[in-house]
């Protein structure tokens, strides 16, 4: 293993670094990013991450503290080890249980640091690829990717772990976004969703206002025919860290720009919910509340009007640098209105409001960022179109592949993706699934593009997947064990002198065993 400090340029000028040579080249570092860039390092390849914003981990530091676990047993390699060393960061073992999967997002940042450093991989942020043009090819190989500051890194093997997969698409890598159709590859849960009985409006809200027109946050097309494709994308959100630790306790922020118009649908549905229950709705009702370590807790969207922000996020996939930086902040707004409202608003059933301003944001989390998550919770955007695509069957049926590489077992779950005014005139929620499956095992032709396209890139977050599998295969510890794989074989392509999709399979399955 390489020893080495992580190197946090920035403030670097674009002179110094005018263009830099690397075995392999990662970008974004997110979870999967990470575990990339150090299983590279710990191979003996010169490796640098590259990352567009100021922080490591993506979501699983970016408020989703709350593993999305699944089977425990299945997830392993560099996954486990980063649950295993948060662990330790508690001392855990005391109590027989080594393995931290909750834990508080500065802990976990900690943790991933430590694994950059002790690899020996160069991190750098503030580090974007450069729009449109930042990806230089000879064929079918990239040769080098520029950034928007003009740094320029050259590499043999190159390696797209962002959230968006832009390295992927301006490679000219075959890639699509929202849902296939249940024809297309013979997908039941494919498609518009029929019936969506999760996070619905479960009595009536009227969803119209005094002039017939749709209430904000409410569209009036309806979804298409049940099972046709679309280009809608699964709500994002943030997810909040929070606590009700009054001396580490912030009050919730007004939000810019704030209108607490914006929430009517969220007022008539808490004054339904009373009606019809006969009681207040508790905060948990409304948001998701998973407590981790020290008085706090992480908070996801719950129930029919929560902190995702349906239906506004479709621009996003394919958007330019400009219209996501927008809508990061337009989805801040919202949630920050969202928690806002119910904890000012005198619609606000007072036993529900006198809950929520017992908590707030930490004091002690995201201290550059206003306390603020630092990642917006992209569920999913583009999604690689390999020579293999994983699709339904293959969390269902088809459990066993030859080139394993790791194994899965979250529910397919995708977030609502359209809010609707019915037929009757009243607010509907369609998109949501939440399908169980048995553990099933990771292809490793899940992260290679096709033959033809390109040969020494991989692929371990905008994967090959139809939507239905991406929304099992998209949590964190899948990311990391993706990533891990990826670093081995890149090793693996660099000494055989391989394209990536003809390296030994069973050298990377003994290497990761």
């Amino acid at each position: 293993m390489h020893l080495g400090k992580v190197l946090f340029a920035t403030a670097l000028s674009a002179v110094a670094y005018a263009q830099q040579s690397y075995d392999v080249v990662v970008y974004g570092a997110t979870a999967g990013g990470v575990m990339t860039a150090v299983s590279a390092a710990r191979h003996g390849l010169k490796t640098v991450l590259l990352e567009p914003r100021r922080h490591v981990g993506g979501m699983a530091t970016g408020g989703l503290s709350r593993t999305d676990t699944g089977t425990r047993e299945v997830i392993g390699g560099l996954s486990l080890e980063f649950y295993y060393r948060v662990g330790n960061e508690y001392e855990i073992r005391r109590f027989k249980n080594p393995v931290a999967w909750f834990y508080e997002p500065k802990v976990g940042e900690k943790v991933m640091l430590d694994m950059l450093s002790e690899a020996g991989v160069k991190l750098l942020y503030n580090h974007r690829l450069r729009e449109k043009t930042g990806v230089a090819k000879q064929g079918r190989r990239i040769v080098s990717l520029t950034m928007q500051n003009g740094e320029q890194f050259t590499g043999k093997m190159f390696v797209d772990c962002s959230y968006e997969g832009d390295v992927m698409a301006q490679a000219g890598v075959s890639y699509t976004y929202g849902r296939e159709s249940s024809a297309q590859y013979g997908e039941s849960l494919a498609g518009v969703r029929e019936k969506t009985p999760y996070h619905q409006f479960l009595f009536d809200v009227p969803a119209l206002d005094s002039n017939g027109k749709p209430l904000p946050e409410l569209t009036a097309e309806p979804p298409g025919k049940p099972g046709e494709a679309d280009k809608g994308i699964q709500a994002y959100n943030f997810r909040i860290i929070a606590t009700n630790v009054s001396h580490n306790r912030i009050p919730w922020p007004k939000p810019r720009g704030y209108s607490p118009a914006r929430y009517e649908l969220l007022a008539r549905t808490l004054e339904a919910f009373v009606k019809v229950r006969g009681r207040s709705p508790v905060f948990h009702e409304l948001t998701l509340i998973a407590p981790i370590p020290n008085g706090k807790a992480d908070f996801n969207n719950n129930g029919p009007f929560s902190t995702d922000w349906i239906g506004k996020n479709y621009e996003y996939p394919e958007g330019s640098y400009a219209v996501r930086d927008r809508l990061w902040q337009e989805h801040i707004d919202y949630v920050q209105g969202f928690y806002y409202f119910l904890a000012n608003d005198p619609r606000v059933p007072k036993v529900l409001q006198q809950e929520v301003n017992q908590w707030g944001l930490c004091k002690d989390e995201y201290q550059d960022t206003d306390h603020w998550p630092h990642q917006l919770y992209v569920r999913e955007a583009r999604r690689m179109t390999g020579d293999f695509v994983v699709t339904q069957k293959d969390l269902q049926t088809d459990l066993t592949k030859p080139d394993v590489i790791g194994m899965g077992s979250y529910n397919s779950d995708s977030h609502n993706i359209r809010r609707f005014v019915n037929s009757r005139g009243m607010a509907e929620n369609e998109g949501d699934m939440q399908v169980a499956v048995k553990p099933y095992q990771i292809p490793y032709r899940v992260m290679l593009p096709k033959r033809t396209e390109m040969e020494n890139f991989l692929n371990p977050v905008t994967f090959s997947a139809s939507h239905v599998a991406y929304s099992s295969l998209r949590m964190e510890p899948q990311y990391m064990i993706l990533g891990h794989a990826a670093g081995v074989a890149a090793w693996l392509a660099l000494k055989t002198g391989k394209p990536v999709q003809d390296i030994s399979v069973s050298e990377l399955q003994k290497t990761l065993l």
